[in-house]
């Protein structure tokens, strides 16, 4: 299957600023970032991955995978997945592709931070939530380490 990375794109500008009432909030409860990022990726493969524990899938707040709305869990199931839904390869920043997913370190140990990349060219320009961003450039933040979580692809 293709991942569609201009509808994932157009999904990151429509609620950058907003929330879908299609998924629940997590501002207050430890931040919506990755949530965010998980609703992009999802517009553009839809594609989830019901894998117990594993996989990455929304139905409720209560009913969800670690991986849709937890930075770690999201990594791990991106870069290990061998089943349904979408799965990418850890790079260099430098090899973002709007439609990839960044992620940052502030102390150098613990990644905390999902952006979702909406421009490349000439520099990397992201969306996000919790301190929601539209069109921010990734150089405007303030971080030790950030992994580029590059979508190849999705499987149904």
């Amino acid at each position: 299957m293709t991942y569609h990375r201009e509808k994932s794109i157009a999904y990151a500008h429509q609620w950058a600023f907003g929330r879908n009432p299609a998924y629940y909030n997590f501002d207050l409860i430890g931040g919506d970032c990755t949530n965010f990022i998980s609703q992009c990726l999802y517009a553009g493969c839809g594609v989830m991955n019901y894998t117990r524990d594993t996989g990455w899938y929304y139905n409720s707040s209560y009913n969800r995978a670690a991986a849709w709305s937890g930075v770690a869990f999201l990594h791990r199931f991106l870069t290990r997945n061998q089943g349904a839904g979408p799965y990418a390869t850890e790079l260099p920043p430098a090899y973002a592709q709007p439609g990839d997913i960044i992620q940052l370190s502030f102390d150098s140990r613990v990644f905390s931070h999902s952006l979702f990349v909406v421009n490349a060219d000439p520099g990397i320009l992201i969306a996000t939530h919790t301190n929601d961003a539209d069109n921010r450039p990734l150089n405007s933040y303030q971080y030790r380490l950030a992994r580029l979580i590059h979508i190849e692809g999705v499987r149904n």
